[in-house]
């Protein structure tokens, strides 16, 4: 009796382990197939032969500088903004056990971008020519925003309770919203230009010393985030069972949050104001591994990388020549998720 319960344990395991091969396998070839057409999209024909031809060192001066200088470096920002984003939403739902929670609606995105308008309007969009100053600086505003956050939804006696934190994220995200509307409304014509074209989340940043900036955020965090995947399993359990299993679950809240928002602040200082990939990308990836983060989080950043290199693509096709701000087109997939996720929760 014994060894058919293990022989059916493990059996069970092997298809799991199946399953997760095959969902991993499969996001893969997505993404592999969504760099593949975005390298052949854009304004400038290029036949695949052509792509292919110049991929591998064979293409005219033309082809270079459209392959190698305008789209492969906006690829690739898409693909790394989508897996931080993604991972972010992923972290901010385990640490606040609320699967409506995201950076841009707990107001971490909203505070990074108040701080790109300020640096803005006070030295002008030629000072963002420095390009590897603006993930600290979105860093810095995002930071605020979490502590602000943390600290309105802190309680001495029962620490952070996750719906606090949920519904004091949304309200510092509407003033936030607020002083930046009136902030917009004092920039120049050339920095207005600028900020609209960042908050409606086009990945304006479109060159290699962008993807060096975001490249080492995402290289440190990474690891760290899938590190402590066992972490946000136990917090999931709830604050006593936690504490009963020996997590420190204050400081190892913290800790997460801080990587989340450094998450989120990076890749919104390179994309704009990109939402709800940090909401959908958790929720299709749960759906198809499973609550456990070890490969909850993989799936998760896979996920969030097909859908912004996805929609990216689409929003250069539709109305070409001209373009639809990609975080425009993930709101158009987002925010009927989101009501549907909304109209099903409890």
């Amino acid at each position: 009796m014994m060894t058919n319960q293990l022989q059916a344990n493990q059996t069970y395991k092997r298809k799991i382990a199946v399953r997760h091969t095959a969902v991993i396998a499969g996001c893969s070839v997505l993404l592999i197939l969504s760099f593949l057409i975005s390298m052949n999209t854009g304004y400038t024909k290029l036949a695949p032969l052509d792509t292919l031809r110049t991929l591998f060192g064979g293409g005219t001066a033309r082809e270079n500088l459209i392959l190698f200088d305008f789209r492969l470096p906006r690829i690739v920002i898409s693909i790394l903004v989508g897996a931080g984003l993604a991972l972010s939403g992923c972290i901010i739902q385990g640490v606040a056990k609320n699967a409506l929670a995201d950076p841009g609606l707990l107001g971490i995105n909203a505070g990074a971008g108040l701080m790109v308008i300020l640096y803005v309007l006070f030295f002008g969009t030629q000072s963002l020519l420095s390009v590897f100053t603006l993930p600290f600086l979105a860093l810095f505003g995002a930071g605020i925003t979490a502590v602000i956050i943390y600290a309105l939804a802190f309680k001495k006696a029962e620490g952070v309770a996750p719906l606090r934190l949920i519904l004091t994220g949304v309200a510092v995200q509407a003033g936030i919203s607020s002083l930046t509307t009136v902030l917009v409304v004092k920039l120049a014509d050339t920095q207005f230009d600028f900020v609209a074209t960042w908050q409606a989340g086009s990945i304006w940043a479109s060159n290699w010393k962008f993807v060096l900036a975001l490249l080492p955020w995402l290289l440190l965090l990474i690891p760290y985030v899938l590190f402590k995947s066992r972490v946000l399993d136990v917090l999931n359990l709830g604050d006593d069972v936690a504490h009963s299993l020996g997590a420190a679950v204050e400081r190892e809240r913290r800790r997460l949050l801080a990587a989340a928002v450094a998450l989120a602040a990076a890749c919104v200082a390179v994309s704009g104001s990109i939402s709800f990939v940090g909401l959908i990308a958790p929720h299709l990836a749960r759906r198809l591994v499973g609550p456990k983060h070890g490969i909850l989080l993989p799936t998760c950043a896979l996920t969030g990388a097909v859908l912004v290199s996805a929609a990216d693509t689409a929003a250069r096709m539709i109305l070409q020549p001209a373009e639809i701000p990609t975080g425009i087109m993930v709101a158009i997939i987002g925010a009927p998720y989101f009501l549907y996720l909304l109209m099903k929760s409890r």
